[in-house]
């Protein structure tokens, strides 16, 4: 698996409280749920690796 990297995120109280129940809706950790929006949200840009070749 490969090495994650890590960094400090600061969210609004009320963001992050909709985020928390909607990773609780799908079986995730909150930090995970993050990142797979953000994979989602790269891959419809067009920035993704697969995307570029």
């Amino acid at each position: 698996m490969a090495k994650k990297k890590s960094f400090p995120l600061r969210l609004d109280p009320d963001l992050y409280e909709i985020i928390q129940k909607w990773a609780a809706d799908d079986f995730r950790s909150v930090n995970s749920h993050i990142e797979y929006l953000l994979r989602d949200a790269a891959k419809r840009a067009g920035r993704t690796k697969k995307d570029k070749e």
